[in-house]
């Protein structure tokens, strides 16, 4: 799979609820399933802010998320909301603490611009229609209410963005904004607000701690932080078998475009065996090494029958390999 290919498979698996909500009860919950996927919905993943340039001019600046979900549930007697955001890594971004730091303060931006949108709109309805009564006039905004268009009872929903990288190798990029910056005076770093990147990265990981995935994510995360390890691949693909053997397709689009193992499977599957397809790939592999050492000895006068003892195959199907009829030495 290209670059582009790979990106959107791993963006389409985390867009599935249950991966989502799995990603942010490992993170913040410790892998309790506190979030469900239910409670979960869809966000416009746009986020669009409107900075003030040269001569006032309005410079529009679009950014995009990977992923984002409302968390909506009730809590002690009230209904809660955050507002929750993935971001997909395949490569390491050496200014995420200022990407990610971005996407949650258009967040907030936005969510105070469509406060005041909701105020005008409804003072304006009411001026019109002539509802506004003596103790709906004494709730009018005060000065500084009405300069920014957030009222003292507005409240913003909080906005947390987890970094999940799909890569084998260690994050050796900066995880907060203190990390990005050669400054070492205290004093200054004290008036200072910092921001830390929430990384989900399987090569620093714990099996332990992978373990706590309730979703594919967990053969995802396995399966990269061992792709380059044959050894402890074969263990860790034993100890979970059960699972390997039913990983949904989607979940096995990304370990492919991601590692590169060669995996074949029909792209028409639910559930794909990782198992057996890994299996074939070694199978394989060893067959076409057994073809270069047939082919070798050949060459050197080697009589097929000892090659095919040597690389432990028919002599039939050596002969068929080096392209002989049957009645060759």
């Amino acid at each position: 799979m290209d670059a582009v290919e790979s990106r959107y498979s791993y963006k389409g698996l985390c867009k599935r609820c249950g991966v989502f909500a799995d990603i942010f009860n490992y993170y913040i919950y410790g892998g309790r399933q506190v979030i469900l996927p239910e409670q979960l919905t869809e966000r416009d993943s746009a986020k669009i802010a409107l900075p003030y340039g040269a001569d006032s001019a309005v410079v529009p600046v679009q950014k995009f998320r990977d992923v984002q979900k409302l968390y909506a549930a009730m809590k002690d007697g009230k209904m809660e909301y955050v507002l929750y955001g993935a971001e997909n890594q395949a490569e390491i971004h050496y200014a995420m603490p200022v990407k990610n730091n971005l996407y949650d303060a258009l967040e907030y931006a936005g969510q105070v611009e469509e406060a005041a949108k909701s105020h005008r709109k409804e003072m304006k309805r009411k001026k019109e229609q002539g509802e506004i009564s003596a103790e709906e006039g004494r709730k009018t905004p005060n000065a500084g209410e009405f300069l920014s268009g957030f009222w003292a009872g507005d409240r913003l929903i909080p906005s947390i963005t987890v970094t999940i990288f799909f890569g084998s190798e260690e994050w050796d990029g900066p995880l907060s904004l203190f990390e990005m910056m050669d400054v070492s005076d205290p004093d200054v770093l004290a008036c200072m607000d910092n921001y830390h990147v929430r990384l989900i990265a399987p090569a620093q990981m714990a099996d332990e701690e992978i373990m706590k995935f309730q979703s594919s994510l967990r053969e995802v995360m396995l399966f990269i932080k061992y792709s380059k390890d044959k050894e402890n691949l074969s263990r860790v693909l034993a100890a979970n078998e059960k699972r390997f053997r039913e990983v949904e397709r989607r979940a096995a689009d990304v370990i492919e475009a991601i590692t590169n193992s060669g995996i074949k499977y029909d792209k028409s599957e639910e559930v794909v065996d990782v198992c057996q397809a890994i299996q074939e790939i070694r199978k394989e592999s060893e067959q076409k090494k057994a073809m270069e050492i047939a082919r070798n000895f050949y060459n050197l006068g080697v009589d097929v029958e000892k090659i095919s003892q040597g690389v432990g195959y028919a002599a039939e199907t050596v002969k068929e390999w080096l392209g002989l009829s049957s009645d060759a030495r």
